[in-house]
């Protein structure tokens, strides 16, 4: 009977896509099959960024095209830098990014075509303006005037000088860089799967971008990062870790930052972040972050036999970077365009309505009651 079946909560262990863009297998993370530990020590974003769309590495010809590209389409059109000024400045800046996304399909000139050329004209739009709206917002509430993309050497490196009115010095620009290698793409999480469940009604790249940012912004998923730091901060010392956790585990309080539904035997991620959460904590003079939060994964790991995750490092490497915890996510989202674009390709690629049932549990059979009866 239509309706009928095993029910899979949360749709745990369903395989949905075919898909040659990023697996996991065990606690092994490959983006089109090269492992993210050789990714993050030796690649740049732009050459995820070219790994992810096309299949493989580019060749020093197309990466260099890729980069002036990209550099391009950093500038935000007048009306959407009209709306960010218009938003209040205490808003979500995920709403504002998603609220962008949407007026940037409207500003977008290939915004009525699904064609492939169109879709990668939109793709280096949406990867670059995604970067320049949050980081013209973050300049607008704090009163200060967004800044002209620079002639920067990398993507990462012109994130951080719009972002913050100067150049970073190169190990600002390192960790930016590989903060956005090690979220570019992590197989069907969430918003990716919300991307393309979009995508699979033959909606417009935009919308289908804005679907995934409305799903990152929870705090299962995207948010977790800002909720990682605004633990750290309210724990503040090393001392008062120890019993800030046993009040948290004594209430049942889930600790964020730690566990992933995929990897059981840790987030390959994590290192990276974790090494350089204590490089930035040193050159900034910040270095408690690091120490509360390296305490904090040790008596984590003891009580709970719990490992970090992606977001629990990434908390403090953004602080020390200067970054304010609610521009934590849409950091993350800058990086992820890249993984969800590449999604969007396969999906408009080789379409199915993304369409599936419930297992109906209500009254059997019931009937109308008038009014009067009820």
């Amino acid at each position: 009977m239509a309706g009928d079946g095993e029910v899979h909560s949360g749709l745990a262990g369903v395989i949905s896509h075919r898909s040659s863009i990023s697996s996991i297998i065990g606690a092994t993370l490959t983006y089109r099959g090269i492992d993210i530990d050789e990714l993050a020590e030796n690649g740049t974003f732009e050459e995820i960024v070219c790994l992810l769309w096309n299949g493989s590495l580019p060749r020093r010809d197309a990466l260099e095209d890729l980069r002036s590209g990209l550099l391009r389409e950093f500038e935000l059109p007048a009306g959407v830098l009209r709306i960010l000024r218009e938003v209040p400045r205490d808003a979500d800046p995920m709403r504002v990014l998603q609220l962008a996304v949407g007026a940037l399909g409207a500003f977008d000139p290939d915004r009525d075509s699904n064609a492939p050329e169109a879709n990668r004209r939109k793709a280096l739009r949406l990867t670059a303006k995604l970067s320049a709206v949050t980081c013209a917002f973050h300049r607008i509430r704090s009163g200060k005037d967004p800044v002209e993309a620079p002639s920067e050497p990398g993507f990462a490196a012109t994130f951080f000088h719009i972002l913050n009115g100067r150049k970073p010095d190169h190990v600002e620009a390192e960790a930016i860089d590989k903060a956005l290698i090690l979220h570019a793409d992590h197989e069907l999480n969430a918003s990716t799967f919300a991307a393309r469940v979009t995508a699979s009604t033959l909606s417009d790249m935009h919308s289908a971008i804005a679907s995934a940012i409305g799903t990152l912004k929870g705090p299962l998923h995207g948010g977790a990062n800002r909720a990682v730091m605004e633990t750290i901060q309210a724990i503040g010392s090393v001392e008062r870790v120890e019993p800030w956790l046993d009040d948290a585990l004594a209430r049942k309080e889930k600790v964020m930052g730690f566990g992933h539904r995929v990897y059981k035997q840790g987030d390959p991620r994590a290192k990276h972040l974790k090494l350089l959460s204590r490089q930035l904590g040193d050159l900034t003079g910040q270095r408690r972050w690091y120490e509360i939060s390296e305490r904090l994964e040790a008596l984590v790991r003891e009580r709970k036999g719990l490992l970090p995750n992606v977001d629990f490092y990434s908390a403090s490497t953004y602080y020390c970077l200067g970054i304010p915890p609610d521009l934590y996510t849409p950091i993350f989202a800058c990086s992820r365009v890249v993984g969800w674009i590449a999604h969007l390709f396969e999906q408009y690629a080789d379409n199915d309505l993304i369409r599936p049932r419930a297992l109906y549990t209500g009254p059997k059979e019931a009937h109308w009651v008038k009014i009067g009866d009820r």
